[in-house]
């Protein structure tokens, strides 16, 4: 994978084949401390010690459909050849929270990527898991802006139209990068 935001999509997939009700996708740009932070949180059902362990290794996987599970062993290396690592914290039956740190000016540093995209794909391709998306943006002075996207409003708004309808997607997109680019104005400054 060549961008943050398709790891991102990886594992919250993964956090919905757990039965994650409520995923959370964050993605921090911190200028100051030269930081990017990129996480996935869930309430499915987790990991013993055991399982956590090997979740690192690539010729792992819980899938029947292929025999080794690249996507959190490739994201740990893309991290830790930019300068950060990668921690995953979990307890059977308590879901699970899977975070990269790279720096952010690292010359390996790959591309975050379409945040909205991403998003909205999680989104459509799994409506009824409640979805939170925060993206924070601090400049080098240490100014903060945050932008949250809860989709709880949103489903509520629409009762029974479904939420692939057209326009609909084109609000959600627009909200979202519209979202993410204010509060990315602050990372430039």
């Amino acid at each position: 994978m060549r961008e943050i935001a398709l790891h991102l999509m990886d594992i919250a997939e993964n956090s919905a084949a757990a039965e994650g009700r409520n995923i959370c996708i964050e993605v921090h740009e911190d200028l100051q401390s030269d930081l990017l932070t990129a996480s996935v949180t869930d309430d499915g059902r987790g990991m013993d010690a055991e399982t956590a362990q090997r979740v690192l290794d690539p010729f792992y996987t819980t899938r029947t459909t292929r025999k080794v599970g690249l996507g959190i062993p490739l994201l740990k290396l893309a991290a830790e050849m930019s300068g950060g690592g990668l921690s995953l914290v979990t307890e059977a039956g308590k879901g699970a929270r899977v975070e990269a740190r790279f720096r952010h000016s690292h010359i390996d540093r790959m591309p975050l990527g379409d945040l909205a995209s991403t998003f909205l794909a999680l989104l459509v391709s799994h409506p009824k898991i409640h979805w939170v998306f925060i993206y924070k943006g601090i400049d080098k002075n240490g100014n903060v802006d945050n932008f949250e996207f809860d989709d709880t409003e949103l489903k509520n708004e629409l009762g029974d139209m479904p939420i692939t309808e057209p326009e609909i997607l084109m609000f959600v997109r627009g909200l979202i990068e519209e979202g993410i680019q204010a509060s990315a104005l602050q990372t430039t400054a």
